[in-house]
């Protein structure tokens, strides 16, 4: 316990500087509205797409009216307590409880948690499609099982005054996840997306296990609560009421729930086929959607919904979908790594007898291999990459510096430091540096192969803590600090292609599909100055570069297959690389999937870069020699994404600072030789 001096002292400084912290009082800022939040994924959190779904319904609501909105991230208790004081305006996100009536006023509803039972899939339990509308009928008529729910949650009035249930609390949502797989408790009390996170991140050996019944037995919404201490709270009340109305009126709730995954499948409309689409937010897939106006002019009656979502919401999105079995899409886009492990696991619909006119032998072999599943293709591709390295020729012409055939980890580091020029709003390099297995990790991973290191031995010890992982790591981020951009660890591949595109970066290593972007003058500023070379090596060639391939699947889950399917194979036929080439022009075709795209005298014309890539993709493999496992900037086991996202947030604290290079490894190290325990490949 801290001297009694020291907790004083703190009672008076604390509230001093959380005020100067926001630059003035509540009430001092006409126009600014000062905001604090709790972190709860992932609905709002500092690390999330614009700050999360919350956030960003927020921001719009008040923008609508003519505020901007200053928001901060404090613990749960801390938030309160600021907002409480009346130091800033309110808090979010407020849930439906009469608990803070009395020092805050709440805002209308907006769209909030699905709470609800998540059960193993092993267990028959009759659940009533219209349980949502009469939760107390349905928890008595499930009054026979064993309930866990959280000490200290409140859930709903229904489940609270619930009295008759079997309940069993304890203090984390991951204790019960564990309960619940050991059947130790029948039904977990819980937030869907929050149970498939747990799942995705700290247990991945349970996905596949549980389903989560539907519909939502607890439903609640969110509020923004405006503190009564503050000035201007009921008008300000007033105002957001306004902005959210007109939000709702407009539409613009449902698109931002979408963007960030959070959005359910709409009831299917009276006379029309529709398609639930995932995908990622590049601009390839960008492109897809604009022009999938000409599947559904050839298919009439055909409505496609799509979710359009940056990568790391992408993946958690699916495998929500797969961990829980929730039923929301019908296409996904998936890569080389998820195709072949989901199809073993029953998870995907199978692509056999292809029409002839599809021409499969046109797939290149590498591509065609990756996303097959004991001979059989379980996703089409719609593009694939390697990883190059771009740069700017004329940055180079004017220092005097030449790039190598080859360049080499000596080179680059060399390299930014002559081209770094920030005063001119030039970086010496960019690379990516948001945490994901998809985002930061590639990256990361590719620079410990050549430096000679690797994931595991051959008895599934993790070998992350060892002088190859450090000598890669720690290059890679004196990079960004030294010669990258500010904030390196808020970008992944569309930030870090708009930093190109827009001529701020030197060199920028990252995937081959960015050529076409990048050599396109409508949409690159560095078109006619570009330069690219290998991706770069150290000690070791193999391993120095990826093979990507982002591909269209139908889950096994659809009730919409052969639509899908249908969808699936025009947006990945040479007709969709034609249809790309007469409307965009050749440079903006889908690279790396076809022989004939690099066979069309108009690509090879339009697209310098195209025999440098192909020879790229051709050539590359997903067994790296001497290791017993797939995969080259991934490892091809299905616990991989839990241990790229504890790897890679690991190193993007060590980027901002947090932490070291060692400390961010022996942390990894330990959470992954877990992961590996609770797996079952390793022995306890």
């Amino acid at each position: 316990m801290r001297p009694l001096k020291y907790r004083c002292f703190l009672c008076v400084f604390l509230p001093c500087l959380l005020a100067l912290s926001f630059g003035a009082s509540a009430a001092s800022a006409a126009g600014t509205v000062r905001l604090v939040a709790a972190e709860l994924s992932p609905y709002i959190g500092p690390t999330h797409a614009r700050e999360g779904y919350v956030a960003e319904l927020v921001r719009s609501a008040f923008e609508r009216v003519g505020y901007t909105v200053d928001l901060r991230f404090y613990p749960p208790a801390r938030a309160r307590s600021v907002a409480a004081s009346g130091q800033v305006n309110g808090l979010l996100p407020a849930p439906d409880s009469g608990s803070l009536e009395s020092e805050f006023v709440l805002s209308a509803p907006f769209p909030g948690a699905n709470g609800g039972l998540l059960k193993k899939r092993s267990l028959a339990i009759p659940y009533p499609a219209d349980a949502a509308t009469r939760p107390l009928d349905t928890l008595r008529q499930l009054s026979h099982l064993r309930f866990g729910a959280v000490r200290g949650a409140s859930v709903s009035a229904a489940f609270d005054g619930a009295d008759f249930l079997k309940r069993e609390y304890v203090d984390r949502d991951l204790q019960n996840l564990d309960k619940l797989a050991l059947g130790r408790i029948d039904l977990m009390v819980v937030n869907k997306f929050r149970a498939s996170d747990l799942m995705i991140l700290h247990r991945p050996h349970l996905i596949g296990q549980l389903e989560f019944l539907r519909p939502p037995l607890f439903r609640s919404d969110f509020h923004v609560a405006f503190s009564r201490r503050a000035p201007r709270h009921e008008r300000l009340r007033a105002d957001f009421n306004r902005g959210l109305s007109a939000l709702v009126r407009e539409g613009r709730v449902e698109d931002i729930l979408m963007r960030h995954g959070l959005s359910v499948r709409k009831p299917q409309g009276s006379g029309r086929d529709v398609i639930t689409v995932a995908t990622v937010n590049n601009p390839d897939m960008l492109l897809l959607k604009s022009l999938s106006a000409e599947f559904t002019r050839q298919n009439p009656g055909v409505q496609i919904e799509w979710r359009v979502l940056d990568e790391n919401s992408l993946r958690t999105r699916l495998m929500t979908d797969l961990a829980i079995a929730d039923g929301q899409f019908d296409v996904m886009t998936i890569g080389s790594y998820e195709a072949p492990l989901w199809a073993a696991r029953g998870w995907l619909a199978p692509f056999r007898d292809l029409p002839a006119g599809y021409r499969a032998d046109d797939l290149l072999a590498p591509v065609r291999d990756s996303l097959s599943y004991r001979g059989e293709l379980y996703a089409l591709p719609f593009y694939a990459e390697s990883s190059m390295t771009f740069y700017r020729r004329d940055l180079f012409r004017a220092a005097d510096v030449v790039m190598p055939a080859q360049p080499t980890y000596t080179d680059i580091r060399r390299l930014a430091a002559r081209l770094h020029d920030p005063a001119k709003g030039i970086y010496g390099i960019c690379l990516r540096g948001r945490p994901g297995w998809g985002e930061n990790v590639p990256v990361l991973t590719t620079m410990v192969n050549t430096f000679g290191g690797r994931w595991f031995d051959p008895q599934w010890r993790p070998e992350i803590d060892s002088a190859p992982w450090r000598e890669a790591a720690s290059l890679y981020i004196d990079l960004l600090r030294r010669y990258g951009p500010p904030d390196s660890h808020l970008n992944g591949f569309p930030e870090t292609l708009d930093l190109f595109a827009r001529g701020r970066c030197a060199m920028w290593i990252d995937a081959t599909v960015a050529a076409g972007l990048l050599f396109d003058p409508r949409t690159s500023s560095v078109a006619a100055s570009l330069g690219f070379a290998p991706a770069p090596v150290e000690r070791v060639r193999d391993g120095a570069n990826w093979l990507w391939v982002w591909s269209l699947a139908v889950p096994d889950s659809s009730p919409n297959k052969a639509l899908a399917r249908r969808f699936v194979e025009w947006a990945t036929s040479a007709d969709y690389v034609r249809l790309v080439a007469a409307r965009r022009g050749w440079v903006a075709v889908p690279p790396g999937t076809r022989q004939s795209t690099y066979d069309a005298p108009g690509y090879r014309d339009a697209a310098p870069f195209s025999r440098f890539v192909n020879e790229a993709i051709a050539g590359s493999h997903t067994q790296l020699p001497g290791r017993h496992y797939s995969g080259v900037q991934w490892v091809g086991i299905a616990e991989f994404p839990a241990i790229g996202h504890a790897v890679g947030s690991e190193l993007a604290r060590a980027l901002q600072g947090e932490q070291d290079v060692d400390t961010a490894l022996r942390r990894s190290q330990a959470e992954v030789t877990r992961l590996m325990r609770d797996s079952g490949y390793l022995k306890r």
